[in-house]
């Protein structure tokens, strides 16, 4: 963002018109994304196996463990720079950029030690066997060896795009999903690395994004760039940035937990391919949620720099959008799951039984799948808008408070289909929820509005 792009037209500018600025970059760059993991089970389904699906699939709460502590950096510190940005801070805003790069750093070499030292015991528990332990093992030593990085990768892009450069942000997307898909086939066909020659072209893939990155907020000509002093951290920075980064950090963390209780699940009900079923409609709900999650984006820095500004009538225009857009996105998830599971399942893995498995999971799974948009819009609203607490409630009542009990129930009863079930159940509950607290909000902005 230049010093003459300062982002005012985020408090004048038509609220359909930002929202497709900034979200279409964001839904481009996250669809990306979400099809960066789908070339990583898709290459691995084909190049190595079943049970290699099935360990990939053992290691989603692991990943999710280190998409909790980047949210609670990335997320945190995107959202309060939005503020501060609506606020005209722009000092402080160049210290949250500096703030970031350093908690990265020591969150994520934190979180490479840890995790080297008790990964075997870790993946067990998480529902590995002796057939996919190799497997789970070989990836996430990788994974885990360039956690830093994608640490980094991840937060400068939340940055980027909350400091007036949306654009800037899908790019750097993009450009990891096709480094990633170039180097998948010819680092598992071809050099023969196995599991861990993706898990190799994904971290490369993110080395290359995050280099251009540095380079972008190295460039003085830039509003918010590195400069000689923010990299101190500051006890009111880190604090408000973590206070926000909460409520992902809790989602992640309660993701985590979540997974492992399906996985358990599955693996006592239905054996080592129910766990790679999981995989594969992980993976395709995935790239839903992550769509919705991109729309999520484009509303954040409007949501957060009107509400800043106190520009309420415009939070409410920009939600109403941010809503009807992710509504009409899981209903086109709730169709292909419901009348093509047999062809998703298909593009990972030609083994029957693990075909039989995924399309069982589809079915059930998406069921409820057009009201998940809502919950997961109103859950960032109120993130954006700097309000952490509800954030932080509505984003464990799906997972916590629905999800738990009903994994722990369901399955005694139907065994394996009583995890599947579970799913669109808490989403039903929870999206009840969502609309009341919603309601609720509505009510003060018109009060204060009149």
């Amino acid at each position: 963002m230049s010093k003459q792009g300062m982002p005012t037209a985020l408090g004048t500018e038509k609220i359909g018109k930002l929202l497709m600025q900034y979200a279409i970059p964001a839904i481009i760059a996250m669809t990306a994304s979400s099809l960066y993991n789908m070339v990583d089970s898709i290459f691995i389904g084909h190049g190595v196996g079943p049970m290699a699906i099935s360990g990939l699939a053992l290691t989603f709460p692991l990943m999710n463990l280190a998409a909790a502590f980047g949210s609670l950096v990335g997320v945190g510190a995107s959202t309060l720079m939005s503020v501060k940005l609506g606020q005209k801070d722009y000092e402080s805003a160049n210290k949250v950029l500096g703030n970031v790069f350093v908690l990265n750093i020591l969150i994520g070499l934190a979180f490479t030690s840890v995790g080297l030292i008790f990964l075997d015991p870790v993946l067990r528990f998480f529902g590995a066997s002796e057939k996919t332990l190799p497997y789970a093992h070989d990836y996430m030593i990788v994974i885990l060896l360039g956690n830093v990085v994608t640490h980094l990768y991840l937060g400068l892009n939340a940055v980027l795009r909350s400091s007036g450069n949306p654009q800037k942000a899908m790019y750097a997307t993009i450009a990891t999903v096709l480094i990633n898909t170039a180097l998948n086939p010819l680092f598992i066909f071809v050099f023969g690395w196995g599991i861990k020659g993706s898990a190799i072209a994904t971290i490369l893939a993110q080395v290359l994004s995050l280099i251009w990155q540095i380079q972008i907020f190295s460039d003085k000509k830039n509003l918010i760039h590195f400069r000689k002093g923010i990299f101190r951290l500051k006890k009111k920075i880190v604090l408000d940035s973590l206070a926000i980064g909460l409520s992902p950090f809790m989602m992640n963390l309660c993701s985590c937990l979540i997974v492992i209780l399906i996985n358990q699940g599955l693996k006592k009900y239905g054996g080592d391919l129910a766990i790679g079923a999981f995989g594969i409609v992980n993976r395709i709900t995935f790239l839903f949620i992550m769509i919705v999650m991109g729309l999520n984006q484009g509303m954040q820095p409007i949501a957060g720099y009107n509400f800043g500004a106190q520009l309420y009538p415009r939070v409410t225009r920009v939600l109403k959008l941010t809503i009807f857009g992710a509504t009409i996105v899981t209903t086109l998830g709730f169709l292909i799951g419901e009348l093509m599971p047999h062809l998703i399942a298909s593009i990972f893995t030609t083994d029957k039984e693990l075909i039989r498995f995924s399309v069982q999971g589809l079915r059930i799974v998406f069921i409820f799948y057009p009201i998940i948009g809502f919950q997961m819009v109103t859950s960032n609203f109120f993130q954006s808008i700097g309000m952490a607490s509800k954030a932080i409630f509505l984003s464990l009542t799906r997972q916590m408070l629905f999800l738990v009990p009903c994994l722990l129930i369901f399955p005694h009863f139907i065994g394996a289909t009583g995890v599947w079930i579970s799913m669109p159940t808490a989403d039903l509950a929870a999206c009840i929820v969502s609309a009341i607290m919603l309601q609720i909000q509505f009510k003060k902005f018109r009060q204060i509005k009149a």
